[in-house]
């Protein structure tokens, strides 16, 4: 299983060179990953899984002539399976319910009221510009769509290749930082938010400060590289539009603010309703697909004239749902099989710092997806209650794995911001080294070093906040 994860993990990280979608190779792994679990799971069960399998036996004693074989499928297929797509599918139907208000944004024309704002040409003001909001607009809906709306800007206002590249490598860096910080501004943060290992107040308090310094650094040292004012394309006239759906321009900014509004809305309905957010991600999702439809109520227009939200869901990106899938389901396997477990007692008991643990995880998200890393950590260690830390001998370092723990914090600043250290070390990395074909080694030359500096100015302030107290 350990040899099949890695090499599947091997072909998701070279998935440009290899031309294969990494969904495809996730959903091969997944599905690999279990298996292997239930043709291993007589030597597996009786080691690593033992405890839980033994405690399931115990209420099956009544079921007369079924096998131990039989009970092995059982338990991996009716249990452990059952238990890890429940947990999995939390995350799956908030990323499908967000990506797909984002997208009705997106076609109805909202993110042309940001875009359209911004006028002036100096560089290091218009660095500034982008960056900032690119850092809060990542928070409200996500790091990957919202590097794709602000690359999207830089090639309607910058006409130089080489300039246009500087800004679009703070976007990648702005998208991530923005992200880290917010329970639906990164994937990786939403893992750990949906999961509960993370709380929405505690995570924006503690993570804002460090994914804002991650930010500035790059900025600062960028701002007296840049001088003078940036040149326009050559041609002056904007690109078309593309097709709007006939409602009026008040229409449409309402429909923009209350889309956004219903994104915000999600940690909020947690806290008061303590359901998952998922629940409160498909409300949202609910509440904009009946404004689209009653907006149409007025107008006398043909179907296919109608900008209809069951059109607008076929654009939503379903090979990244896929992939999600594919990754969550071959570590819930390793997790199910015990394997993570004791990758968790190994580091526990040779490294025993969280902060060169995710000094680590940080470093290597830059170089494989932070998906299945965050996935894994998560695995290794459940959230402790404070009754089960109480009964540990090392109550003090245990207590980092606490729900809003240190260990949950900087996993999801790490994971988060580490990735913008290599163009391919996130999902909005890609997307702009896609739109732009930024090379990768033009990256590694000119944005890599602001990046790392960015990542450990920022794990050097949480640590400062929070480490030495």
């Amino acid at each position: 299983m350990i040899v099949v994860f890695v090499l599947g993990y091997i072909a998701i990280a070279l998935e440009h060179p290899l031309k294969v979608n990494k969904a495809a190779t996730a959903l091969v792994l997944g599905v690999a990953m279990w298996t292997l679990y239930v043709w291993g799971a007589d030597s597996i069960l009786s080691n690593q899984g033992a405890a839980g399998f033994q405690k399931y036996l115990s209420s099956h004693v009544a079921d007369e002539g079924v096998s131990l074989a039989e009970h092995y499928v059982n338990y991996i297929s009716h249990n452990q399976l059952i238990e890890v797509l429940g947990e999995l599918s939390s995350t799956i139907f908030f990323l499908l319910a967000a990506m797909t208000i984002v997208e009705i944004i997106d076609k109805y024309g909202g993110f042309r009221l940001i875009t359209e704002k911004i006028r002036f040409r100096q560089r290091v003001k218009l660095l500034w510009t982008i960056s900032l909001i690119t850092f809060f607009l990542s928070a409200i809906l996500d790091n990957l769509t919202t590097a794709i709306v602000m690359v999207a800007l830089l090639r309607k206002i910058i006409g130089d290749k080489q300039d246009r590249w500087f800004f679009a490598g703070m976007v990648i860096i702005a998208a991530n930082s923005g992200g880290a910080w917010s329970p639906i501004g990164d994937v990786t943060t939403i893992m750990l938010w949906v999961k509960g290992n993370l709380t929405t107040m505690n995570v924006i308090q503690t993570l804002i400060l460090p994914s804002m310094v991650s930010l500035l650094i790059p900025l600062l040292i960028l701002s007296y590289r840049m001088k003078g004012e940036v040149a326009p394309p050559l041609s002056s006239a904007r690109q078309e539009a593309s097709e709007l759906p006939a409602v009026s321009e008040p229409e449409r900014r309402f429909l923009f603010f209350f889309a956004l509004f219903s994104l915000v809305m999600v940690p909020i309905f947690k806290t008061v309703t303590h359901l998952p957010p998922f629940l409160g991600m498909l409300f949202g999702l609910g509440m904009v697909w009946l404004l689209t439809e009653l907006l149409y109520r007025k107008y006398n227009l043909k179907e296919s004239y109608r900008l209809r939200v069951t059109k607008i869901v076929k654009d939503v990106d379903i090979s990244t749902i896929l992939f999600f899938l594919g990754i969550l389901l071959a570590v819930g396997a390793l997790q199910s099989s015990g394997m993570l477990g004791i990758v968790s007692t190994y580091l526990d008991e040779k490294i025993h710092n969280i902060y060169i643990i995710n000094l680590v995880i940080g470093v290597l998200s830059a170089i494989v997806d932070n998906v299945p890393l965050v996935a894994g950590a998560i695995g290794m260690h459940p959230a402790i209650s404070p009754e089960a830390l109480g009964t540990m001998p090392d109550a003090a370092y245990m207590s980092a794995y606490m729900v809003d723990g240190k260990f949950w914090e900087l996993l999801a600043y790490s994971a988060g911001t580490g990735g913008s250290m290599l163009i391919i070390g996130s999902a909005a990395g890609v997307a702009v080294m896609g739109i732009e074909k930024i090379d990768f080694m033009w990256y590694l030359k000119n944005i890599s070093i602001y990046a790392l500096a960015g990542y450990i100015g920022g794990f050097l302030t949480y640590w400062l906040m929070y480490g030495l107290s």
